[in-house]
Formats: structure tokens, C-alpha cells, sequence
């Protein structure tokens, strides 16, 4: 059983990137859906589908520029064993501002921008560049 089901997705997704699959599956729930949407609106990853009536899975599409992955890092930073919850003062800034931190906050799945503009912290999920 695994017990990180967050970083487990974003191990499949580091995966698929370094063999160049174009999309990866992941089984399904409403806080990886809204993850994967997060990404899809950040502009990296192409597609995201949620297919299956009783088992669920979300299906991936993976984002390729001239045959190199548009997702160059991706790392879980808070964990089950150790949460990190920030201010809105404290968010760290990815790859000098060229990545995304994503941060879940009392109104959801927000990108470390848009947690600085309404002025909310929360738990820090992960760091894509």
C-alpha cells in the first residue's frame, strides 16, 4: 500500500518525462485531479482525463518541446512524516521564479503566485521547473 499517494504521482510523472512516454495513468482522487489540473493550466502538461466509473484513473499527457520534457525537475516537499506549512510571506520562489510551487490552501490547490496575491499559506506540496 502506499501511503504517499501525491508523491507517487509525481514519481510516475519524473518517470514517463525521462523515457519520453507521451502520457502516464494514475489511479484517481479529487486532490491528484485538481493537481493534475494545476498543471495542465501552468502550461506542463498537455492533457489530463479522468476515465472509469467505479476504479478511477487519471490519464496524463505529457508535454514535449522539440523532444525535451517541458517538466525539467519536479520534487515533493512536504511529506506525511514531515508537513511544512508556510505564511504567505515565507513561500519559497522556484528556479528564481521560473518554476511553480504548488501549495494547498484553505481555497484549494493554488500556485505559489497566486497564494502571495491573496495573501494565504498553507502546505507546501511540490516544486515543478
Amino acid at each position: 500500500m502506499n501511503t504517499d499517494s501525491i508523491a507517487d504521482m509525481l514519481t510516475r510523472i519524473r518517470n514517463a518525462t525521462w523515457v519520453q512516454k507521451p502520457e502516464t495513468v494514475v489511479p484517481h482522487s479529487k486532490l491528484k485531479e485538481s493537481l493534475a489540473n494545476l498543471l495542465l493550466a501552468e502550461g506542463y502538461i498537455s492533457g489530463v482525463s479522468v476515465v472509469g466509473t467505479t476504479k478511477k484513473f487519471i490519464h496524463i499527457t505529457l508535454k514535449y518541446n522539440h523532444g525535451e520534457s517541458v517538466i525539467s525537475g519536479i520534487k515533493r516537499v512536504s511529506t506525511p512524516g514531515q508537513r511544512i506549512y508556510l505564511p504567505a510571506t515565507r513561500i519559497p520562489r522556484t528556479s528564481s521564479g521560473y518554476g511553480i510551487t504548488i501549495i494547498s490552501t484553505s481555497a484549494g490547490l493554488m500556485t505559489d503566485k497566486q497564494a502571495r496575491k491573496a495573501k494565504v499559506g498553507g502546505e507546501i506540496l511540490c516544486q515543478v521547473w
